[in-house]
This record gives C-alpha cells, structure tokens and sequence, in this order.
C-alpha cells in the first residue's frame, strides 16, 4: 500500500546527510565535560553544533542551551519567571496567548494556580493576537510576555517583531516559541530583540530528544535541572553527544535551505489547498490566509468527524493528524480552533496536512483523489445536517 507521510508539524524524519553523520560520530563516546582527548573530541563536536544552531536562529551573542527538547526549553522559562517573582514582586503578571502549545499554555497554569497572575490573550479568527488586547494588557507590572512564532496547528505567523516592540516599551521580558518556525521561515533574534528562543531537533529533521533555549545577554535564567556544571551551570546532566551532534548538522542543512524550503512547501501546500476546495464541498480552510508557514493547512470538514477522517485515510496509506500531537487522546476540540471562533462542530472535523521534505506532487495528487469520496462516505453516515 503507498505511503504519505504528511504529518511533519508533529515530528520530521532524519534527513540522510544527518542520519550519516549520526553513524560516524557514534564512535565520539567521550563525556564533553571531560578534559582527557575524547573528553574534548566530545566537546569539539558539542560547541560546533551550537555554532550551527545560533547560526540558524540569527545570533552571534548571548547564551545557548541544550536541553531535552521543546518543552524542557518553555518549561526552564516559565520557572525561571516564577522565580523571579517569588524573589521580587514588583513586576509580577504574565502574559501569554489562548493558542500556545499545551507546554507554554499549561505552564503558564500552573503559575496561576500557585497564585501568579496570568493573562491569556485571545486572538482574532486567524489566529493572530490582538494588539489592542496586548497593550490594553501591559503595564508596569508585567514581567514577561510568551507568544509563539507560528502555531503549530493552523501554521498562523505572528507579528514578532512589532509585539516584541510592544513588550519592550513596557520594560517586560519577551519569549517566542520558535519550534514550528525555525528552519520553515527566517528568524533572527538580534533582528525581533526576544530575550528567549525556544528551538527543538526533531522538526528540522534532526534526532528527537534534545533543543535548546537561546537566551539573550544579560536576561535573567535559573536552572530547571540542577546538578553538575554543565552548561555554566544553567542546565545539568551529561551532554546528549549524538542528539546535539544531529541537532547541528539538521541546523546546518535548514539554514542553507530556508529560502528554498519556503518555495517549493509552499507551492505544494497550495496545491493540496486548491484541489481539496475544487473537490469537496463545504470545507472552511483554518488559519491567516497569507501569513502562514508554507508547509501547514489546516482544514475542516463540517460533517465529517476527524478521528474518522483520520483512520480513514491511515487506511489508505495517508498519515495525517487531527491537530497537535501532544495533545492527541484528548476528546476535547482544539484549543487553538475554538480560540479563532470555530465551533466544537468544525473543530471536531479538522484535519492537519504538515508538509515537508520528501512529499512529492504525486503525493498531492493521490490526497486528491483519495480524501473525497472519504468525507462523502462519512458525511453520508452522519447524523449531522447535509453537507453535501
């Protein structure tokens, strides 16, 4: 049966060049911290990454972290904010957006509930944030700001550069979770001024387990893992040698291929929107019409259920997801839908296509033709109004 992988938002598969190199450095077994000669090959391999990686996120200053991915990144942030708090409480609010991924959004939570106060910002039916929301929001005791560069389920592109602008009048702290955008569209830190950048390996075609937080000069960090020495003392644990030596090499491919990356998604991206739109009846298209990542639609399909569609198409070789994979086994309807206004009815029924390297026209052509006659099938078993 073929096979259509078009599920990359959720995970990506190691890029060959970086498979490769996985195999040769297997034999770099030395402890990086260690001083004897396979202690520093170790270390070598481990700073050059890092190198790779800034370079990819556009900063030649401040820190870069590794950690055990995405969430582990947003989570020694969020401590780190809660820290600062419970130390001075002159500034002491928190703002975050109603559409973040679940690590940020239920991070953002727990601080509520320990008696911080939250604002979740909502967003627009694009899911853009709402700048008068924003400034209405700040204030002079707002310490920090997350907003996420893209979101992960509608692909929406936010508007970093101008909120960050925003976040900086007022004197806050400015985080981005960059983990769908980086390596999809440009990012710069020293360009967008955000003091914390959250980037993760396995989207970029690297190894699963390990990403960083990138952390400007002079803002403020406190470990979330304590222990050794490890990253001047600000993340401990033995390094991750193969997981970060993966992780460069992803950084070194997608910082040479983002232009290009952008161009040729993209384009298949609208391809699969177009042929869906001419071929099934109502279907509403989630997400910012233009500023969005070039390899995400986001669809709903009214009267078809999405677990169904889901199934459906896994039985046709076409794996796709109903919305962030880490909140998968969840009955509830997507928080990022219903935050644009969809209904549960609509949210229920969306299916994410995520492209990536690898999926072809032929591929896009074969979603055509298999994808109708499912919702037709489905739509006609439901007991939902007609929607044929």
């Amino acid at each position: 049966m073929r096979k259509v992988y078009i599920d990359y938002n959720a995970t990506t598969p190691l890029r060959q060049e970086v498979k490769t190199a996985l195999i040769q450095d297997l034999e770099i077994f030395g402890n990086a911290s260690s001083m004897h000669a396979s202690g520093r090959k170790a270390h070598a391999g481990v700073e050059q990454a890092r190198s790779a990686i800034k370079k990819l996120v556009g900063t030649k200053d401040g820190t870069l972290i590794f950690t055990s991915g995405g969430s582990e990144a947003n989570n020694t942030v969020f401590q780190t904010m809660r820290r600062l708090i419970e130390e001075n409480s002159v500034r002491n609010e928190i703002i975050t957006t109603a559409i973040e991924h679940p690590c940020v959004l239920n991070s953002a939570l727990f601080l509520r509930k320990i008696g911080i106060k939250v604002i979740i910002l909502p967003v627009d039916e694009y899911g853009k944030i709402k700048f008068d929301e924003l400034e209405k929001s700040l204030n002079d005791k707002t310490l920090f700001v997350s907003v996420m560069a893209a979101n992960n389920e509608i692909g929406t592109v936010q508007d970093i550069k101008e909120i960050t602008s925003l976040v900086k009048k007022s004197g806050a702290l400015m985080h981005i979770d960059a983990v769908q955008a980086v390596g999809k569209i440009p990012i710069n830190t020293e360009e967008l001024q955000v003091d914390y950048l959250t980037v993760s390996a396995h989207k970029i075609y690297g190894p699963k387990g390990v990403g960083a937080l990138y952390v400007k000069k002079g803002a403020p960090l406190f470990p979330l893992v304590h222990g050794g020495h490890q990253e001047d003392g600000n993340r401990a644990g033995t390094y991750n040698n193969i997981g970060i030596f993966g992780f460069g090499k992803a950084a070194d491919i997608a910082a040479a291929e983002v232009e290009k990356y952008g161009k040729e998604i993209s384009a298949l991206r609208d391809k699969l929107r177009i042929g869906l739109l001419e071929k099934i009846p109502n279907i509403k298209i989630n997400g910012h019409p233009k500023d969005v990542l070039p390899n995400t639609l986001n669809v709903s399909f009214l009267g078809a259920e999405g677990e169904a569609i889901l199934l459906s198409m896994d039985m046709q070789g076409i794996e796709a997801s109903t919305g962030s994979a880490c909140a998968s086994g969840s009955l509830e309807p997507s928080h990022v839908l219903m935050a644009t206004g969809v209904g549960p009815e609509l949210a229920h029924g969306s299916i994410r296509f995520s492209l990536g390297w690898g999926i072809t026209e032929s591929d896009i052509d074969y979603i055509i033709d298999v994808l109708p006659p499912i919702i037709a099938r489905l739509r006609a078993m439901s007991t939902l109004s007609d929607c044929s």
